[in-house]
């Protein structure tokens, strides 16, 4: 065998993660670093966290946004900004960071079931556990599937709580003409570098209210208002020069990324569409939808393999998938106690976290990366390629 041969055999098994970074060319990013060599500011609200804050602002149709070192962060920002007290009533399907954030500023929460297909949290179930010690509804778009935003709205307004939605999943998501963070009291992003948009590292809070991004703007500088005023108990939250830098040069990719993502979604729905224990997500708009993540679910049945199947025969053809979200919020060691993570009151978050599987889904994706990806499932749910 020749040497290029060696090499075709050796390129057609290396690993296939999940989530790859999008990156900007080099000499783009390089461009950043000397713009803030030359003013030697590293943190601390500079030129370029201005820049990308504005032009955040006008790529998502948002009045006000407030960047932060990280996604968690920005979700306890948020739980502060709101002043929240006792509990909230959220999702278990959602990574563990969501219910982490809230809890780590002593709230409770209150899990409650999923909507069966938006695997979003079920406004029909939030009502009815409404209590007196009720704060606020923590609502999660996931995989840039929007929650029922509408409803959850108005239960909140009935009940005079506060909304904070999780659109780390949702970067660029619309819905009726409008950013997906036009609703609620507050959305909080993660830029974290698996995102469709990154700054490496990072997060950010968005909303409609100026004081709630006043609020923000304090508390991720240590609560201070000036030199000799700090009126409030802040934390250091602020995203670094660096960081807003790396995000000024990947957000002018993200459309074409997103173009990119689209494609390869279709080309899974075409292939996986009939094979037998396969349901794939609908194919979005690229005006509306942020192409984030491609999860299938995988319906166990006699003679199909099990979603735990399938990962593992991806994983020995070094395929690596997801799934995503297991295990559940509520069957964790530090919340699996709670009365609200029962799983008889959970079947549908549990059915979810049972039958997601995640593929490999980013724009620097070869053909043959992705043609390899749909053969090895075929041939996992034994289907001819």
């Amino acid at each position: 065998m020749t040497q290029s041969r060696y090499s075709a055999a050796a390129a057609a098994n290396e690993p296939i993660y999940v989530a790859s970074p999008l990156l900007p060319d080099i000499d783009a990013y390089r461009d950043q670093l000397v713009d803030i060599w030359a003013t030697k500011q590293l943190t601390n609200g500079g030129q370029k966290s201005v820049n990308l804050e504005q032009a955040l602002k006008e790529y998502l149709g948002i009045q006000s946004l407030a960047l932060l070192s990280n996604g968690t962060i920005a979700l306890m920002v948020a739980c502060r900004a709101l002043k929240l007290t006792g509990e909230f009533i959220t999702t278990p399907f959602t990574f563990i960071a969501t219910v982490h954030a809230l809890a780590w500023c002593g709230l409770k929460p209150v899990f409650v079931d999923i909507d069966p297909v938006a695997m979003t949290i079920d406004p029909e179930r939030i009502e009815a556990a409404v209590t007196p010690q009720t704060s606020a509804i923590v609502g999660v778009h996931v995989y840039g599937n929007r929650c029922a935003v509408d409803e959850i709205d108005a239960i909140a307004k009935r009940h005079k709580l506060k909304v904070i939605y999780d659109a780390a999943h949702a970067f660029g998501t619309r819905y009726r003409g409008r950013s997906i963070a036009d609703f609620g009291d507050v959305s909080t992003y993660s830029f974290h570098s698996t995102k469709l948009f990154h700054t490496g590292e990072g997060g950010a809070v968005a909303t409609r209210h100026k004081d709630l991004d006043a609020a923000a703007r304090s508390l991720r500088n240590f609560g201070i208002a000036s030199e000799e005023s700090i009126p409030g108990t802040g934390i250091n939250a602020k995203m670094s020069e660096l960081q807003a830098g790396m995000g000024l040069a990947v957000l002018p990719l993200v459309d074409d990324e997103k173009v990119k993502r689209r494609s390869i979604f279709q080309r899974y729905n075409d292939a996986f569409n009939a094979i037998p224990g396969i349901t794939t997500p609908p194919l979005g708009d690229l005006g509306e939808d942020s192409f984030q993540y491609y999860c299938l679910r995988v319906v166990s049945a006699a003679g199909t393999p099990t979603r735990d199947e399938l990962y593992q025969r991806l994983k020995t053809a070094n395929v690596f998938s997801r799934r995503y979200f297991w295990p559940l919020c509520s069957d964790t060691e530090e919340y699996k106690h709670l009365d609200s993570a029962d799983p008889a009151r959970l079947p549908n978050a549990h059915r979810a976290a049972r039958e997601v599987l995640c593929l490999p889904l980013y724009g620097t994706l070869k053909d043959e990366d992705v043609s390899r990806i749909i053969n090895a499932l075929r041939e996992a749910c034994g289907v001819a390629s």
